[in-house]
C-alpha cells in the first residue's frame, strides 16, 4: 500500500472503518472517506500545460512591451518557477496580480469589460483566457487515463465526486474531455465568483464542494497538482490531501501539506 508508513496514525484520529469493506478492496485510500474533490487542470485533464503556455505567452508579451517603455531589462516568465509559485491553481485575476507583485509592477485592476489589450489586471486576465481557449480549440482536451479509471472506481464503491477548479472554463473542458458525466457537482470559477468564494490557497471552494456533496471536510479527500491547491486542502482540514506530481515538484507538494504524492491516480487503484 502506498500509504503504509503514514496512514495508521492519521486514520486512527480522522477516519472510521468502512462498514462495507469495498473502499479498501478497490482503492488505495483510508477507510471512512465518503467523497473525493478533484482539481481539474493537471489532475483530471491534460490542460495544465495549456494554461502554462498561455500564461507564458501572455506575460512574455506584456513584459517585452513593459521593458521597451521603461528601459528595464526584459526578464521572461519562467516555467516552472513563476508558474508554480504565482499563478498555478489560483483564480485568474489573483494569478495576474500575484506575478506582477513579484516583479514590483503595479497596474490598475480595471473592470471585467476591459479588452485583452488593456494594460490592467482584468485586461491581462482576459488576454490569458483568450489564449487558453484558442489553444484548446487547436489542441483539444485529453483526460488522464489513470484519473478516469480512478474516478470510475470511486463511483463504483459509492464515493461522492466533485470537481473543484479555479477555471471559468471548467464545464467546457469537462465536456470536451468526455468526462463530465463522472461528477455530481462542479465548483468552478463561475460558481466562486457568484458565491463570492475566496480562491485557492484559501479552502473556500473545497469547503463548498464538501458542503454540496453533504460531507464533512474530514470525510473528503482532496486531489491537487498545484501548490496553492494543496495548501487549500490542508487549510480546510480535509481528511486526506493527495498531491499529483506531473512536473517534478514532489517535495514542494509535501511541504505545502500533501499527505502523499503520486505521479498518477492510477497508482491509487488496487490491482487484484
Amino acid at each position: 500500500m502506498i500509504f503504509a508508513r503514514s496512514l495508521e496514525s492519521k486514520a486512527s484520529r480522522t477516519f472510521n472503518q468502512d462498514p462495507n469493506g469495498k473502499l479498501g478492496s478497490m482503492l488505495d485510500l483510508p477507510d471512512g472517506l465518503r467523497a473525493c474533490l478533484f482539481d481539474l487542470d493537471g489532475v483530471l485533464t491534460q490542460t495544465a500545460k495549456i494554461h502554462a503556455q498561455a500564461w507564458k505567452e501572455m506575460f512574455d508579451g506584456f513584459l517585452r512591451d513593459w521593458a521597451e517603455r521603461t528601459g528595464e531589462p526584459f526578464r521572461q516568465f519562467d516555467r516552472p518557477t513563476d508558474y508554480d509559485e504565482y499563478v498555478d491553481g489560483k483564480p485568474r485575476l489573483d494569478g495576474v496580480a500575484s506575478f506582477l507583485r513579484s516583479r514590483s509592477i503595479e497596474l490598475p485592476m480595471g473592470s471585467p469589460s476591459d479588452p485583452p489589450d488593456a494594460e490592467t489586471i482584468h485586461g491581462l486576465g482576459t488576454r490569458k483566457n483568450e489564449l487558453v481557449l484558442e489553444l484548446i480549440r487547436e489542441q483539444g482536451v485529453e483526460p488522464y487515463e489513470g484519473s478516469v479509471r480512478f474516478v470510475q472506481k470511486a463511483r463504483d464503491v459509492g464515493l461522492r465526486r466533485a470537481v473543484v477548479s479555479s477555471s471559468t472554463n471548467c464545464q467546457e473542458v469537462l465536456v470536451a474531455a468526455g468526462i463530465d458525466d463522472l461528477f455530481e457537482a462542479r465548483i468552478d470559477g463561475v460558481v466562486a465568483e457568484r458565491e463570492r468564494l475566496a480562491g485557492k490557497p484559501a479552502p473556500d471552494t473545497f469547503l463548498e464542494g464538501a458542503r454540496v456533496l453533504g460531507v464533512e471536510p474530514a470525510q473528503a479527500a482532496v486531489f491537487e497538482d498545484a501548490l496553492a491547491g494543496v495548501e487549500a486542502g490542508r487549510a480546510g482540514d480535509f481528511g486526506w490531501v493527495i498531491g499529483v506530481d506531473r512536473s517534478g515538484q514532489e517535495e514542494a507538494l509535501r511541504r505545502r501539506g500533501a499527505d502523499v504524492v503520486v505521479q498518477d491516480l492510477a497508482q491509487l487503484v488496487e490491482r487484484r
